[in-house]
């Protein structure tokens, strides 16, 4: 029986290369024997609905075009159903992350050629209260970057306009109160950043969570204590190689709860998105997804 996809792409991602390649891509996918389907995404939440309605309409795929933002929101969809299709992912966004964890090519067409073999493997999904996560959830004034960089600065520059919106920002760094609670962990006191990690790959950094794997049950957490601005400039560097964890500003655990908490107004980033205020609770839902790779 022929398998049906329903593409669920984001016109306006990265550098609006997917309108270029949208032809050739379901040519790909046609070929390797999937009704292929699309949805342009238009709003907000548009591709969280539409992933929903894919899965309710018994879609054997769906597959996510665009970057972490839209992919994040078929997640959402998808993880929220109790009959879920298999995720594949078009790397067509700034960063990227989860696609190239998976090992995914950055060229689009070639990704689409990858995705068509249907290669499966299992994919864990980060639980916040009642909003899913596949990559990362995070918090600290460093951390809200990722939603201020505007859509247009991120068309034009691409991963550029991150680091020139980190630097604009770093004069503002200073630490927040947090409070988090693990199964086998406790911290309490000033930090500049927690992150709560599915991939090993984050905002462009390979080995941010040089542990991390997406399929094993388990976050990999990233605590850097109250530090000075410079040293956080040292420690952005040692991040690039993975030599971070091995500072002593850094607490690194692995858990498959945890609860963060603050007595300020914190902000919380899911897979680069606006994710609401702490207090927030944290739960790994193991292998709850299937993706292509």
């Amino acid at each position: 029986m022929r398998r049906r996809a329903r593409l669920i792409y984001n016109p306006t991602s990265g550098k609006e290369t997917m309108r270029q390649h949208l032809p050739e891509i379901l040519d790909i996918l046609e070929a390797a024997g999937l009704e292929t389907s699309c949805h342009m995404t238009k709003g907000a939440d548009d591709a969280l609905h539409a992933a929903v309605k894919a899965a309710e309409e018994r879609f054997d795929y769906v597959i996510a075009a665009g970057g972490d933002g839209t992919v994040n929101e078929v997640v959402n969809g998808l993880a929220s159903v109790a009959v879920r299709p298999v995720l594949g992912i078009l790397p067509a966004g700034t960063s990227n992350d989860l696609a190239r964890a998976l090992g995914l090519p950055r060229d689009l067409v070639e990704a689409a050629k990858q995705l068509a073999k249907l290669q499966v493997r299992p994919l864990d999904v980060g639980q916040a209260n009642d909003h899913f996560f596949v990559n990362i959830a995070g918090c600290g004034r460093i951390t809200e970057i990722t939603y201020e960089v505007p859509s247009k600065m991120k068309t034009a520059l691409g991963q550029l306009a991150y680091y020139m919106k980190g630097l604009e920002k770093i004069p503002q760094l200073r630490p927040i109160p947090l409070e988090v609670e693990a199964t086998n962990f406790g911290f309490s006191g000033k930090a500049m950043l927690c992150l709560i990690c599915n991939s090993h790959r984050v905002g462009g950094f390979e080995k941010l969570a040089p542990e991390a794997k997406l399929d094993d049950g388990l976050f990999d957490v990233i605590i850097v204590k109250h530090t000075k601005i410079p040293d956080v400039i040292r420690l952005a560097t040692q991040a690039l190689r993975g030599d971070h964890v091995h500072n002593e500003r850094v607490l690194y655990f692995q858990a498959d709860w945890l609860k963060v908490s603050s007595n300020e107004h914190v902000d919380l980033n899911l897979d680069g998105e606006y994710g609401g205020l702490l207090p927030k609770e944290f739960r790994v839902l193991k292998h709850h997804l299937q993706v292509l790779v």
